[in-house]
């Protein structure tokens, strides 16, 4: 199952993020919760985390670019267990 991985809202008035560097590139595997990228919010830098552990499958916003709260930064290809 592919998983969206949005821009969380951060404070009252934060309208958007700055991805600031991905930590991760597409291919990698990832474990739930762990940092995919660091984003920038109002002078204020935040991880954003993996929701599932699986595949880091699509980068959709590059580094330098802004992205709305709840905008898609990544997808993720969850990993089923067999």
């Amino acid at each position: 199952m592919v998983i969206r991985v949005s821009m969380p809202k951060i404070g009252e008035v934060a309208s958007e993020g700055t991805i600031v560097s991905w930590l991760k590139n597409e291919g990698d595997r990832v474990e739930k919760d762990e940092p995919l990228c660091i984003v920038e919010v109002e002078k204020v830098t935040i991880e954003i985390r993996s929701p599932c552990a699986g595949t880091l499958s699509k980068v959709l916003v590059p580094e330098g670019k802004s992205v709305p709260v709840d905008g898609s930064v990544a997808t993720v290809v969850e990993l089923r267990d067999t």
